[in-house]
């Protein structure tokens, strides 16, 4: 005797039409032996469905009314989960004789060719694999991960498309930078286009021929529209772009030539005083050369941290009491918050004289290390002056960095680079100009 509920339910899946070319035939339950997510025995709802009449068949390669029908095949697949449920479909397919194409299957707008599931939840299982762990979407839909994996990549190649048909037109400031892929010395390239914040390149790898495929595909008018690139003195990256684009205004960033700073002289300053300190002395200035070191020991972050982010009293007065105890921590500390402000300037000219100041005052400090920072610094001091004509900075490149970070962490990291750089690419799609 039939279930009055599901024929009800029957009645309502015809009305809404869910299925285009189809009506059901039959709803039936049954329990699955397999636990759902939630460790829960999941309950399946399976509906069988059958070809509506006097529908004419299509091929599904090339769309042309097929009339031959070779043979039906029922086909199960899955479908979105109804009344807490996971939904199976019985999907009768029919193998045609297409006259142009040969054997082949009928088209059915709603299920891809060789598909186990509908678009419609494959729609849903990318779009969650956007903002959770593939692991956890595998999980909650019952699928594997390489299923998972597949119908994200999929979807985001259909949307995104290749990295080399990315619109390159009206790219004028741009800025290049690497990221880890893995532990180790693995990297790979990536070029922003500042004023829409979008990832333009991805290649893995930072020598010259990982960026030179950028600029080959902005092609010759590109390179010559364009007006400014930031980058750091990595020398492959400079060495591409002064290659193809001569009269574009490189802009060295500040955070990069802190960051050099910080390790090659306040690091630095700070170990060869300690070392200093701790040679023998005379009997009389052993215990002065004890205080010092026991003041300098232990601060080097302080002398990293800008003066302004000291939160408590306690850190202001063994930042005053370090630097005026060591001349030589002095110099190195000072000539750092003085090195920010070249990129403070709005005029080129005004910045020339600042940055020859400051070369001035490294040379004649009489640090080692100091002084050979600012020789090496001297190469860029054309692409320090250019920030007062374009100021750029890869601030926006270290923010990207940190949420690729968050992606690899999310998927404990990723053993494809296409998918990898799929995902990239989708999480900085860019602003409207």
């Amino acid at each position: 005797m039939p279930n009055p509920e599901l024929s009800e339910l029957s009645d309502f899946l015809d009305a809404i039409g869910a299925w285009e070319g189809f009506e059901v035939a039959r709803v039936t339950m049954e329990d699955a032996l397999e636990p759902d997510a939630l460790g829960v025995p999941a309950r399946r709802l399976v509906i069988e469905l059958r070809a509506k009449p006097d529908l004419p068949k299509r091929c599904s390669r090339c769309g042309e009314i097929v009339v031959e029908v070779h043979e039906v095949t029922p086909r199960r697949v899955r479908d979105l989960p109804l009344l807490e449920r996971d939904t199976w479909l019985v999907v009768p397919r029919a193998r045609l004789q297409c006259p142009r194409c040969g054997p082949t299957v009928e088209a059915v707008p709603w299920l891809d060719r060789y598909q186990r599931m509908t678009k419609r939840l494959a729609d849903k299982i990318a779009g969650l694999a956007q903002v959770l762990p593939i692991k956890h979407v595998a999980a909650w839909f019952g699928v594997s991960w390489d299923t998972v994996k597949q119908i994200d990549q999929r979807a985001l190649a259909a949307r995104l498309g290749p990295v080399e048909g990315i619109d390159l037109v009206d790219v004028r400031q741009i800025a290049i930078d690497e990221f880890a892929l893995h532990r180790g010395h693995d990297y790979a390239t990536i070029v922003v286009d500042v004023p829409t914040k979008r990832v333009l390149w991805l290649h893995r790898g930072r020598d010259g021929d990982a960026l030179a495929g950028f600029f080959a595909a902005l092609g010759p008018a590109g390179c010559a529209a364009l007006e400014a690139v930031v980058v750091d003195l990595w020398r492959p990256y400079l060495k591409v772009v002064r290659t193809h684009c001569p009269h574009a205004a490189v802009v060295y960033d500040m955070f990069h030539a802190v960051a050099r700073y910080a390790t090659e002289v306040i690091d630095r300053v700070r170990i060869d005083e300690t070392n200093r300190l701790q040679r023998p002395q005379r009997d009389h200035q052993r215990l002065r050369a004890e205080v010092a070191r026991r003041v300098i020991k232990g601060t080097r972050w302080l002398l990293l941290r800008n003066r302004s982010t000291l939160r408590s009293r306690a850190e202001r007065v063994r930042l005053r009491e370090l630097l005026a105890a060591n001349r030589a921590l002095f110099i190195a500390y000072v000539l750092k918050d003085d090195l920010k402000q070249l990129w403070r300037y709005h005029y080129p000219k005004a910045a020339r004289r600042a940055w020859q100041a400051w070369y001035a005052r490294a040379l004649a400090s009489g640090l080692p290390p100091l002084i050979r920072f600012a020789r090496q610094l001297a190469v860029a001091a054309d692409y320090i002056v250019n920030h007062a004509r374009y100021p750029l900075h890869t601030g926006l490149l270290e923010g990207m960095n940190n949420k690729i970070k968050v992606l690899k962490r999310m998927a404990y990291g990723y053993r494809d680079d296409a998918y990898f750089f799929l995902k990239v690419r989708a999480a900085f799609p860019g602003i409207p100009r």
